[in-house]
């Protein structure tokens, strides 16, 4: 990976085919990232973050970070000078969008924004009090754990266990269990239903049903995934996917 320097000379509104990827770049500001269609996946050397509409990443000044759209896609984007940063983040982060955040992303990246200073100022003040989402994946560092990582990112359904996978990549379930919790900050049970989710909210994008999504994603059932979704996301997956 070599990174490339791009600073836009102003927001960015683009739109991106199915399955279309910006390649690894970076930049000296600040740039919060929104997909005004679509999901957008965002990939650091850290990890992974999904993206769904009305959500944004921020990512900071430096980091080397990669986008790929799944479904058709828009992509939008803001940057903020190195020294604005209104939630002090030191690594991407997804933020919930209020409706009125969304509003002001879309007139900034619009063909003609007018007021511009006004309207960023605006974004800022709204950013303070953006939540933040668990939508992101750390990437461990183990080599046993990016093995046992790359299997189920290949196939998020497989069933296995810890300890079955841990046969595949040459480690022992306890060993794997305490790796993951110092490299990632979640059990494997939390690691694998986030990844899950990630990987659901990619299919949804590109219209697939729920039934289909939730047998790709490795639920038991469309009830089982239909209750995780509104658990992670406050909504069902079909009013998510209409609604998107």
């Amino acid at each position: 990976m070599s990174p490339t320097r791009h600073d836009p000379a102003g927001p960015v509104r683009r739109p991106l085919t199915h399955g279309e990827r910006v390649d690894w770049h970076l930049h000296s500001d600040n740039q919060l990232i929104s997909p005004g269609l679509g999901v957008l996946r965002v990939f650091t050397p850290a990890g992974s973050w999904v993206v769904p509409p009305h959500r944004a990443v921020w990512v900071p000044a430096g980091v080397a970070h990669a986008h790929q759209a799944h479904g058709p896609a828009e992509l939008r984007c803001l940057a903020f000078a190195a020294a604005l940063n209104p939630l002090s983040l030191d690594r991407p982060t997804v933020l919930a969008l209020t409706p009125l955040l969304r509003e002001l992303i879309a007139a900034l990246t619009g063909p003609q924004a007018l007021g511009r200073a006004t309207l960023e100022q605006a974004v800022l003040e709204q950013l303070r009090a953006a939540p933040e989402l668990p939508l992101g994946l750390r990437t461990p560092r183990d080599p046993r754990l990016r093995d046992l990582a790359g299997l189920l990112a290949a196939d998020p359904a497989d069933p296995r266990t810890l300890a079955q996978l841990g046969a595949a990549v040459g480690a022992g379930e306890r060993t794997l269990s305490r790796l993951f919790r110092r490299e990632t900050g979640l059990s494997f049970p939390q690691w694998r239903a986030q990844l899950r989710l990630q990987h659901a909210l990619a299919l949804l994008a590109e219209g697939r049903s729920v039934t289909a999504v939730a047998a790709a994603a490795g639920y038991r059932s469309p009830s089982a995934f239909i209750e995780a979704f509104r658990l992670a996301f406050g909504t069902t997956p079909g009013r998510y996917q209409r609604e998107s």
